[in-house]
């Protein structure tokens, strides 16, 4: 995005280390602030949580503070992880840019389609970067499914939890399967905005949906997901006019009958070992105008988030 690429080379040319910061002291909160901490580069300035007490034991385990106020936070950095509840991402990432700060939304980017949009006019407005974190992009590229000579004609994809108190704000499509979507997105090169290319169906409760969506590209996709399973599932299964791909998240492995030079040994490069590094990152370099965007921008956040929309619509959940 051109936008992002400018706004970038602004950062690049007036700091010698980026100040980051995060809003939420949850689970993926703490892997961001870990992940700040960590790099070269970048300095974890601290969180923000109106839960002050997970605030400060966040901070304090990776050299941080805990700021009183979003304010604060965003006054003492140049980006920042929203990693707070999904029903915030969108006002909170738009207090962000509004505050000069890059930012990086946890998927998903929104929770309804008019925020989202919103937010990505804005960073484009803005200039500054807006990155979302689908990192399932990041071992599909360590594979190399997505640099493929062929399109998928079918996609199976299975995700499944245990049941979990954490994402109660959302239902299972925009917490487990907006991974999938987004994957099927990308793999179709068919984006959702043009709503005449695409039919979906979708039935299911809160907690457990199965959807069916045919794209322009004439992939035919297949989704179920649950967070009230009795044991973890992570699979996809791609069929391509020349053979299959097979794929096991959890193992990670993949099985693979195409003639598709595919990396056996993705699990072990640095970006399947740590696909969450390697998205911030990226998120990181295209802040500095090192590279041209991010894993995923805000563009492909809000598709994939149509996409989740039109199945909860299907499925009775809107």
């Amino acid at each position: 995005m051109s936008s992002d690429a400018a706004g970038g080379s602004e950062v690049k040319g007036e700091m010698d280390q980026l100040k980051a910061g995060v809003v939420g002291a949850g689970v993926f909160g703490g892997f961001h602030a870990r992940k700040y901490a960590e790099l070269e580069g970048v300095a974890f300035v601290g969180v923000f949580d109106p839960h002050q007490d997970r605030a400060q034991t966040l901070a304090e385990t990776w050299g941080g503070q805990a700021f009183p106020t979003l304010e604060a936070l965003l006054d003492a950095c140049h980006v920042v992880t929203i990693a707070s509840p999904a029903e915030t991402h969108a006002v909170t990432a738009s207090r962000a840019l509004d505050r000069g700060r890059h930012v990086y939304v946890e998927k998903p980017l929104a929770v309804n389609e008019r925020s989202g949009q919103a937010l990505v006019e804005k960073a484009e407005d803005v200039r500054l970067v807006l990155a979302c974190g689908h990192q399932e992009r990041v071992m599909f590229e360590a594979m190399g499914l997505l640099n493929t000579p062929e399109t998928p004609i079918r996609l199976e994809s299975v995700r499944r939890g245990l049941p979990s108190p954490r994402s109660r704000d959302v239902s299972c499509v925009l917490d487990l399967m907006i991974h999938d979507l987004d994957l099927a997105v990308r793999l179709a090169e068919s984006g959702v905005m043009e709503y005449g290319a695409l039919e979906v169906r979708a039935e299911g409760v809160f907690d457990e949906v199965r959807a069916e969506a045919t794209f322009r590209s004439g992939l035919k996709a297949v989704f179920s997901a649950s967070r009230i399973a009795d044991k973890r599932e992570r699979t996809m299964r791609l069929v391509y006019p020349s053979g299959e791909v097979e794929i096991d998240f959890l193992a990670p492995s993949f099985r693979n009958t195409t003639s598709f030079a595919l990396n056996p040994d993705f699990a072990s490069t640095p970006a399947g070992r740590d696909p969450l590094g390697t998205s911030v990152s990226a998120f990181l370099a295209t802040v500095r105008g090192e590279r041209p965007r991010p894993v995923v921008d805000g563009i492909e956040g809000l598709e994939a988030l149509r996409l989740a929309l039109m199945v909860e619509e299907a499925a009775g959940l809107r």
